[in-house]
């Protein structure tokens, strides 16, 4: 039996993005292995029966000996087992795994970066991020390596920063949705137009300039909208906001922060808007899912988000970090629900058309036969 292992740098995102392409794989014939930080998880991982190693990944990269520890661990696992094919997933998990896969001298390996992350958004460009590209350099040069992006701009980054094989780099946009799980649901009748953002609360994500949008045009419109953030806070992201911070920006009536939600189909269906107006994404998993559902869509006209809308198509696009331009369409969307329900409508017909779960799961297991022939 051929034996994959998927390197992801925690157990919850593995179950978000990953786990169709897992389970597609085993029915494949395959071992599938998962190696990631257990925070909690791995009992459900392994209710699929999945193997789990749990690998103590430290997410926000500041502890070099630490780093190395787990280089060392990857690489000692790679020996023993000689997994047919390593997919390494998430840029903490490719760029330590590419240097075990190297140690190892394994050579059927694919590396999925689902974005940049903290040290390419915002313009950072200090000491850590010229160490992080210097050693992106060293560990992704490989003629045996795969490389799978989300966006065409990051397809663009990634080709200037190395010099990889044209063959070697595919373009799959996102993780993918179950569109028959995520079916078309036609707005809800209630008293308010309900605008969702759906993340984890990152000032990259544009949290404050969500909030700062729906305070600016309250007088307009409190009597006809209402402002739900779902999602984590996430004290081991750089960019992450505490609880406190999130709770001093928001009220209980007008603007509401709902936490983590589970179940994000019932949490899509009961809104009437998703925004997510981020600074950089490689293709958020939460527009894709809005797009399935039929919502229409407010998002930044950057790397990622400008792939889940067609500008007053199935949504609008605002420049990065604006509240005011961000503003102007949430009054719009509001005072119109016929405009709501064609753009909801578009982002059916295109999530269709390109963010098929089964689509991404295809071209997955095209690139490990293609690996293992």
């Amino acid at each position: 039996m051929l034996k994959l292992f998927i390197v992801v740098n925690v157990d919850w995102f593995f179950l978000s993005h990953r786990l169709p392409i897992a389970l597609a794989a085993q029915k494949a014939g395959y071992e599938v292995t998962i190696l990631a930080k257990n925070t909690g998880r791995q009992q459900e991982i392994e209710s699929y029966h999945l193997r789990f190693i749990d690998i103590p990944f430290d997410r926000s990269g500041s502890n070099p000996a630490h780093e190395i520890k787990c280089i060392l661990s990857l690489t000692g696992l790679y020996k023993k087992n000689k997994p047919d094919i390593i997919h390494h997933v998430t840029l903490k998990a490719v760029l330590l795994g590419c240097i075990a896969a190297k140690l190892a001298g394994c050579r059927h390996v694919v590396n999925a970066i689902s974005g940049f992350g903290y040290n390419f958004t915002g313009g950072r460009d200090g000491i850590s991020q010229k160490i992080v590209r210097n050693v992106m350099k060293l560990a992704f040069q490989s003629k045996h390596f795969h490389f799978i992006f989300q966006n065409p701009d990051d397809v663009q980054q990634f080709s200037d920063l190395q010099s990889i094989p044209e063959k070697n780099i595919h373009l799959i946009k996102g993780s993918g949705v179950d569109l028959n799980q995520f079916t078309y649901e036609k707005e809800i009748p209630k008293e308010k137009v309900r605008f969702i953002l759906p993340a984890r609360m990152l000032l990259d994500k544009g949290i404050v300039e969500f909030i700062n949008a729906a305070k600016s045009i309250k007088e307009q419109v409190v009597s006809k909208a209402e402002f739900i953030l779902a999602g984590d806070c996430d004290p081991l992201n750089l960019a992450g906001i505490s609880e406190d911070e999130l709770k001093a920006m928001v009220d209980t009536t007008y603007i509401q922060w709902i936490g983590f939600q589970r179940d994000m189909f019932r949490i899509y269906k009961e809104s009437d808007v998703v925004v997510l107006p981020s600074y950089r994404e490689g293709l958020p998993k939460s527009l894709i899912e809005a797009c399935a559902i039929g919502r229409p869509i407010i998002t930044t006209d950057t790397q990622g988000c400008r792939e889940c809308v067609a500008d007053e198509y199935n949504g609008y696009l605002v420049p990065v970090k604006d509240a005011q331009k961000l503003a102007r369409y949430m009054v719009l969307l509001t005072d119109d629900k016929e405009k709501r329900e064609r753009m909801g409508r578009n982002s059916r017909l295109l999530a269709e058309q390109e963010f098929s779960v089964d689509n991404v799961i295809e071209k997955h297991l095209n690139i490990y036969n293609e690996l293992i022939q």
